[in-house]
């Protein structure tokens, strides 16, 4: 669970639920995930399955992942208060079902991994009869992330650096629409560094800030810490805060999420091979 940006009305709220696992070949995994997005009048959840294939390659693996779904987007015009009532752009109360595909490429090893996916493969209206040159619509995200492991103390003591990176519109030139050749949002990273104690605790600090205007005051989004717990039998919890570093943390608090997880056959896969990604 996420309440983003806390003390602002109307602010994003989500919820994520996850299931997967590998096949009895372990080349073969499958999953699920089902996500709830709900930002001011508006609300939008996620329903995929996915499907991944490994294959060993040098000291690590390739895994390549494909995921097929619907995406529902429905909003409620009437909890907003209207300068224009007649408005039509905030008439009825839309709810639109639509399809999604997403794919990505994971190469992992015990120290290692890069990875680069687009979760939404299909951009499409969330608007009907749409009059004016440019209306909402969901577009395709790229994300692609690195990291490793440095073993600080053996297996005791574990640092983990990591990078994502997010965009919106790399594609966008490529438009059939004219009027969203150019629309796009600022490229976003996500660098964050953690310490791994004892194959059970994780602490970790993050810093959030766009690429294109990195010497702007807009740049700096938020700065962010985070722990999660490895209990003996297979239940982890965790739990994040996020500082925003923008104008919005005169109106809030900042951001919160809590996870609780658990792994079956935890003890066995543990002694095996500890997993750092």
């Amino acid at each position: 669970h996420r309440s983003q940006w806390v003390g602002l009305e109307g602010a994003p709220s989500s919820q994520a639920l996850t299931v997967h696992s590998p096949l009895s070949s372990d080349r073969v995994g499958v999953g699920f995930s089902l996500v709830n997005d709900k930002i001011g009048p508006t609300n939008t959840l996620d329903l995929n399955v996915s499907y991944a294939y490994r294959i060993p390659m040098g000291a690590g693996k390739l895994s390549i992942g494909l995921q097929g779904g619907f995406r529902n987007w429905r909003s409620d015009w009437s909890k907003l208060k209207q300068q224009n009532p007649d408005d039509p752009t905030f008439q009825g109360t839309p709810n639109i079902w639509n399809p999604n595909f997403g794919v990505g490429a994971y190469y992992y090893s015990k120290h290692f991994f890069v990875g680069a996916a687009c979760p939404h493969l299909i951009e499409w209206n969330l608007r009907k009869n749409a009059q004016e040159p440019i209306w909402a619509r969901q577009y395709r995200h790229f994300y692609g992330s690195i990291g490793g492991a440095i073993n600080l103390n053996g297996e005791d003591l574990v640092l983990r650096p990591m990078l994502l990176v997010k965009n919106t519109g790399w594609l966008s030139r490529f438009n059939k629409d004219v009027a969203f050749q150019k629309t796009a949002a600022p490229t976003s990273m996500d660098l964050d560094l953690s310490l791994f104690f004892y194959q059970t605790l994780w602490i970790g600090a993050a810093y959030r800030a766009a690429l294109e205007q990195f010497n702007k005051d807009s740049s700096h989004d938020s700065f962010d810490v985070w722990a999660s717990y490895f209990m003996g039998n297979g239940l982890r919890i965790g739990a994040a805060y996020d500082y925003p570093l923008t104008k919005i943390n005169g109106v809030s608090v900042g951001s919160f999420e809590l996870m609780l997880g658990y792994e079956f056959d935890y003890k066995a896969k543990r002694v095996a091979t500890p997993r750092y990604f």
